[in-house]
């Protein structure tokens, strides 16, 4: 065991799983006037997987503050998901 080697991969180890982590996006919801309120949260829970709980705050926060970030993760895993909350007629959008 060559100590100052194993230090060394361990930090250049540790940047690059920081750097795979840092490149989070978030998918938004936008708030309309022609979606109704359960439409939005069955669209949430099968296109997001959310929760009947999560959904719902999410759709009230939606209403009540325009927006609202309904999941977190790499652009690949959002962009279908984006997709199929568009082909819903919810306005969505990866930040």
């Amino acid at each position: 065991m060559n100590w100052e080697t194993d230090i060394l991969h361990k930090e250049d180890f540790d940047v690059a799983l920081l750097e795979e982590t840092t490149d989070l996006r978030n998918l938004v919801v936008y708030n309309d006037d022609v979606n109704t309120f359960d439409h939005v949260i069955e669209t949430l829970i099968k296109v997001c997987g959310h929760t009947a709980e999560q959904a719902e705050q999410c759709t009230m926060l939606i209403h009540y503050k325009g927006k609202c970030t309904v999941k977190v993760g790499s652009f690949e895993e959002l962009k279908g998901m984006c997709t199929s909350l568009h082909q819903k007629d919810l306005s969505a959008d990866i930040e």
